[in-house]
């Protein structure tokens, strides 16, 4: 029997964060309340949390607005001199760091409840499969454009792992939502994201990425539908280190994970997108963290105005 998930964990690099996602959410003080709102909520189901950060990240959140992690590494140093345009390295290198069963949660994430024990033991587990329409992406979604990307990178003479070749040879267009991330089988999971790192960071790589106008859709590619390759090519390849690797999703579509039933009846919470904006949503959030935390959210205050 599987080992259940214990362990959460959030990433913050404060590189991609400085440079442009900052303006994601509606300020920065909504920011902070959804970190404390993340954590409070999910470390009641997952109560060894961990913070994969760097050392601003740590003096934002740790030192200022005094969460509480059992762990705090600031590895994501490391990253300094990378790209902010690839903004998932720091989830990806938090994905690679862990060495027991986890679940990494997004800060604009909030697990009311605890998962469903399928997946609180799943060898590899996410929010929902997302879909697109293959070589035709005006038709559905900008992020997702493998084939334009790989061309790209063939064309400079760049690298990209073989779970990639074999997952677009088939014109594959199935890819995870990784608000939720995580599983039992860290073996696999550790590969996977060593090779997506690779993928971004690669030398022979960088040629393509100049020329690039899609890097915020990349890192999406680069993070969920890679992952699809990989547990796909795993899946179906006896040999491999990883056969018969198998995934696990909270919802089984993208509708049910946005719509309002579902969520609620699994109490999970997703600030996906431009909900991060919305003014009624933040009012809710602020009401819910001054109600419930209101220590927390008494340190958020002083720490946003010592920011002014």
């Amino acid at each position: 029997m599987s080992p259940s998930i214990t362990r959460s964990v959030w990433s913050f690099w404060t590189k991609p964060f400085r440079a442009h996602r900052q303006t994601i959410w509606l300020s920065e003080k909504h920011h902070l309340l959804a970190w404390i709102l993340s954590l409070e909520t999910a470390r009641k189901h997952y109560p060894e949390t961990a913070l994969i950060t760097d050392d601003e990240g740590a003096q934002m959140l740790v030192d200022g607005l005094g969460l509480q992690f059992d762990a705090v590494s600031t590895e994501l140093n490391a990253l300094h001199d990378q790209d902010p345009d690839w903004w998932v390295l720091g989830k990806l290198w938090a994905y690679r760091s862990q060495s027991h069963p986890f679940i990494h949660v997004d800060s604009d994430v909030f697990l009311w409840k605890a998962l469903p024990p399928d997946l609180a033991t799943a060898p590899v587990l996410t929010q929902n499969p997302e879909y697109f329409v293959f070589g035709e992406h005006d038709a559905t979604c900008w992020w997702y454009r493998p084939e334009i990307f790989d061309q790209r990178v063939r064309q400079t003479g760049g690298w990209l792992p073989d779970e990639w070749h074999a997952y677009l040879v088939q014109r594959s267009n199935r890819a995870y939502c990784c608000g939720i991330f995580g599983g039992t089988q860290v073996d696999f999971i550790r590969h996977y994201a060593d090779l997506a790192l690779q993928i971004a960071t690669h030398p022979r790589n960088q040629a393509a990425f100049e020329h690039m106008d899609n890097k915020p859709g990349d890192c999406l590619l680069i993070e969920q539908y890679f992952l699809a390759a990989c547990v796909n090519y795993h899946r179906q390849h006896p040999n491999t280190p990883f056969p018969g690797v198998a995934m696990e999703c909270l919802f089984a579509t993208p509708e049910s994970a946005f719509s309002e039933e579902q969520p609620q009846q699994l109490g999970y919470t997703h600030l996906i997108g431009n909900a991060k904006h919305d003014v009624a949503i933040a009012h809710r959030l602020e009401q819910r963290v001054a109600r419930d935390y209101p220590e927390q959210y008494e340190r958020c205050l002083q720490y946003v105005a010592h920011l002014d």
